[in-house]
């Protein structure tokens, strides 16, 4: 308990402070010499992920930008990872893609763990804002800098992740393997740029 109370704490205080954060350790998995483009990133080695919020509603309104990425709960029998980039047109009608690529998942089991807005007091505005001290964004963690990108956590390979959750993202790194992988709490999906 002390330790993610040393992390969050760490982690709102260098929020503060505009700087890079890394989530794990000290180093991180970027190359010291290539630190000056990165917000956020994950200590290497962890075979961990990075894992979206369950949302029970899609998010719209003005306070949703390009770039948000969620586990669509609408129907937890037909779970899937979603990113909004604005665009509407044959893939989307309401501007959000489906990264799941079509595959669901049944997380029932996992969102009856989930708490409800009748089980917890929510406060809407909270949020944890890296690289500003302000954002119009709507979001739990927002990254926000016109210079500087978050580094996912870096896998060799989804097997090393032992007990993936749902809405979990990772990038593996391995030679001729190199891609963007997320769960939908059933199945990898794999993203490899043309």
């Amino acid at each position: 308990m002390m330790k993610q109370l040393f992390s969050i704490t760490y982690l709102l205080l260098s929020a503060i402070a505009f700087s890079q954060v890394i989530i794990g350790n000290d180093t991180g998995s970027v190359p010291a010499g290539q630190k000056n483009s990165i917000l956020l990133e994950f200590a290497a080695g962890q075979n961990k992920g990075i894992i979206l919020p369950y949302t029970r509603t899609l998010p719209s309104g003005g306070g949703l930008v390009e770039g948000t990425f969620i586990l669509d709960a609408r129907d937890a029998t037909k779970a899937k990872i979603k990113y909004y980039n604005g665009v509407t047109d044959m893939q989307s009608s309401d501007g959000w893609f489906d990264l799941s690529n079509g595959n669901t998942a049944d997380i029932s089991a996992t969102m009856a763990s989930q708490p409800t807005s009748a089980t917890v007091s929510e406060n809407a505005a909270a949020k944890v804002i890296i690289g500003a001290s302000i954002t119009s964004a709507d979001g739990v963690l927002v990254l926000e800098s016109d210079t500087k990108a978050m580094v996912l956590p870096m896998v060799n390979s989804t097997d090393d992740v032992t007990d993936p959750s749902p809405g979990m993202m990772v990038y593996i790194k391995r030679e001729g393997a190199k891609r963007l992988a997320v769960f939908n709490g059933s199945a990898w999906t794999f993203w490899k740029a043309p």
